[in-house]
Order: structure tokens, then sequence, then C-alpha cells
């Protein structure tokens, strides 16, 4: 389960196996809320929350991983135990592979796929009379996928920049279609990230944020160092294998942006705009955690696996761990 802790104000407490969030002093009759803690996975925590120290005890011993989100939804901070979920043979032979021949074939692999899933997402969008748009820009990105799949190079960072650029190309199709397959106020010009520049830009990064975080706690309790990227550049301080591997997953947020876009159910009231700068509201993000949880606790098959799209995340963080494990270095 995961708790989101939304509201400023907020006070979060441990008492009887539970965790307990108190409302905002300023909302006298609101109810406070008890889970469980053996129920609990994650807790994601905003600012203007306040905590007590038992919660930290409480997150090592009960493998909670406590997130504080910023702005975007991406985790700024965690709790977490001093220990990684495995031992280190994985992360040293990650290492290793970052540096192998192999590497080149993963990363192929894996923005193939991330363009097999944009393509889909397309075909599932339109409406009769958007059929044909949708489907020019599916094959222009299975076109992509094909060239990507035909990059050739003696090693990954030889080939990264051919890959960059078609990779590049691709998501500008994919962009451009989705855009146009949404209603007038929710269609966006380019992508903008930091900030977003319009409401649907809004949703979908914070909605990446939550998978960011998603992602980057599955790799951490199956042993692998989210800090050691194979295709995106290593930067300091950042968790590049999380911005590798989550090009899996991107259009699971995409499709639930896409769907409450399409079903016209965001306002611009559930947003704060600073010139020009769109940030989700307590509103805003109420609806698009709630839709987007929903999503991902649903069971779908993967793999010949029947499992929610939470489990699937850490499902392939642990075959990625035992496929470094297994790796025949020389």
């Amino acid at each position: 389960m995961q708790v989101y802790i939304n509201t400023p104000g907020c006070k979060v407490s441990i008492k009887d196996g539970h965790l307990v969030v108190h409302p905002p002093k300023e909302e006298a009759d609101g109810a406070v809320q008890r889970v469980p803690l053996r129920q609990i996975d994650t807790v994601f925590v905003h600012r203007a929350t306040l905590l007590t120290a038992e919660l930290a005890f409480a997150a090592v011993e009960h493998d909670i991983d406590v997130q504080f989100v910023d702005r975007r939804g991406k985790p700024a901070a965690r709790l977490w135990s001093s220990r990684f979920g495995s031992i280190s043979v994985i992360r040293k032979k990650q290492a290793a592979f970052v540096q192998g021949q192999q590497a080149l074939d993963w990363v192929r692999q894996l923005l193939a796929e991330k363009c097999e899933q944009q393509a889909a997402l397309l075909l599932s969008l339109p409406a009769p009379a958007e059929e044909q748009l949708a489907s020019d820009a599916a094959i222009r990105v299975v076109e992509y996928r094909r060239r990507l799949l035909e990059v050739e190079g003696g090693s990954l960072p030889e080939a990264a920049p051919r890959l960059r650029a078609m990779e590049a190309a691709a998501s500008k199709v994919y962009f451009q279609t989705l855009s146009a397959l949404m209603p007038p106020q929710y269609r966006f010009a380019q992508r903008s990230q930091h900030p977003a520049t319009d409401m649907f830009n809004c949703l979908l990064n914070y909605a990446y944020g939550i998978l960011y975080g998603k992602v980057e706690h599955a790799l951490i309790r199956a042993g692998v160092d989210p800090f050691i990227g194979i295709f995106h550049r290593d930067e300091y301080n950042r968790p590049v294998l999380v911005y590798d591997v989550i090009e899996r997953y991107r259009h699971w947020a995409d499709y639930v942006v896409c769907r409450l876009c399409r079903q016209e159910v965001i306002f611009i009231e559930f947003f704060d705009v600073d010139n020009g700068a769109f940030w989700l509201n307590t509103y805003g993000k109420r609806i698009l955690i709630q839709s987007f949880t929903d999503y991902m606790d649903e069971v779908i098959g993967l793999q010949q696996l029947e499992r929610s799209r939470n489990t699937h995340i850490d499902l392939a963080a642990q075959q990625l761990a035992t496929f470094f494990k297994n790796l025949t270095t020389t």
C-alpha cells in the first residue's frame, strides 16, 4: 500500500503499530487516519508535514520507503535503511556491465520497447475522426524503432549519439501527436519540464515524478545501485539508472494523464500558475495521485505473469539484479 500525505500541516506519528495521520489544526473536524504499518510499502510526504522520529525507526523496522517529494512529485530525499537489498557483487558487476559490449544490446532493446509502447498508446486513444492521424504517427514511431535496433557500434559510448538522436526524433513525433489528440485546452507546443508551461506537461511531470520514486525504490530493494547508469550520462548525485529503467514504464504515466485530459476532468483551478510556470495544487495532486495509484494497482499480464503494475516494476528490478549477479566478466 502507498500512503500519500498531501495536505500541508498534517502531522504523522506512530502508535500501536499504526501510521497515524492527523489533519491540520485548522481542520478541527478532519478525520484522523490510521493505517497498519504491516500494510504499507511507501509513504510519500509533501512539504509542510510534521513528522516524529518514530517514523524513521518504523520505516527501517518494517521496510517502508518514506519519500519526501518536491513540487514535481519527484523524490528529493528518502528515509531508508543504511543497507542495500543484496550483496555487493551485484553492484560490482553492474559497473563492469556498463563498460562492456552487452550494454549496447540492452539499450537498443530498451529504446525499441519504449517506441513500441508509444505507438500502442497512440493507437489506443483516438476517436474515429482521429484514427488516421494516430495511425500515421504510430507508423513513424515504429520506423524509428526499426532504425534503433539496427544501430551498430563497437561500444555503447560510440553508438549513443545516434541512439539519442533517433529516440528524440521518435519522441517528438509521439508528443506532437499526443497534443493533437487532446481537447484544445490541454494541447501544448512542446514538452516542458523545469517547470511545465501548460496543464498537460504539469500533470505528466508529476506522474513521472511518482514513477521515478517507484523505480528507484525497486532498484534499491533489489540491490542494484541506482546511481550507476547505463545509457543516461552520469551526473553528480543523480540516480541515472532510474532514468534508464523508467523508459520501459513511462507510457503508464502517459496513459493516465491522457485519459484524465480526454475525459476533460482537469481544470485550471487545479494548478498554481506563477510567471507562466504550472504547478499542481492540493486539489490537482489529489486527482492525479488517486488516478495513478488505482492504475498502478491494476493487475495486468506481463511476461506470462498476472501481477499489479507496481509488482511488475519490482520483479523487473529483481531480474536486473539477477542478470548483473550472473554476468560473466573478463
